[in-house]
């Protein structure tokens, strides 16, 4: 797989020959329209798995990322359960999304082919923990949940 600083190449299969390969709807948009493969209606509060139809062979340092789509949130309150979703580079199965209505009284209704998320690639970096006995100090220290105010 090759690359450039600015896009790594992405193998792609797609489950569902009818709908259209994940695509970025402007240029220089960070994240690529994933698509509904089926039809349904989201009563409030109801959540769902929603398959894409996609698989990808991300390469290793890679990761994958499903983000809500923000005009969904704005003016459906269309949002997902799992923000961001991780697909890991070794996945090789569907990327499904975990959608949900956070609208207290209106059905949502998702046709097949519509763009419900978007998938963001980006690098890793893998961690090497190291344990020690004692932290180094910081300025924030411990403090969390609100500790740098409002």
């Amino acid at each position: 797989m090759s690359g450039s600083p600015d896009r790594v190449d992405v193998l792609v299969t797609m489950i569902d020959p009818d709908l259209p390969v994940p695509a970025y709807e402007h240029p220089g948009d960070a994240g690529l329209d994933l698509r509904s493969r089926e039809s349904l209606r989201l009563g409030p509060g109801q959540r769902a798995m929603v398959p894409t139809g996609v698989t990808l062979a991300l390469p290793p340092g890679y990761v994958a990322l499903v983000c809500p789509r923000s005009g969904l949130a704005a003016r459906h309150g269309i949002g997902l359960v799992n923000a961001p979703g991780v697909i890991d580079a070794g996945y090789r199965g569907e990327i499904s999304v975990v959608i949900i209505n956070h609208d207290p009284a209106t059905d949502y209704e998702i046709q097949r082919g519509d763009r419900i998320a978007q998938l963001l690639v980006q690098p890793v970096s893998m961690a090497a923990l190291v344990p020690v006995e004692r932290l180094p100090g910081s300025h924030r220290g411990s403090g969390g949940f609100g500790s740098t105010g409002s």
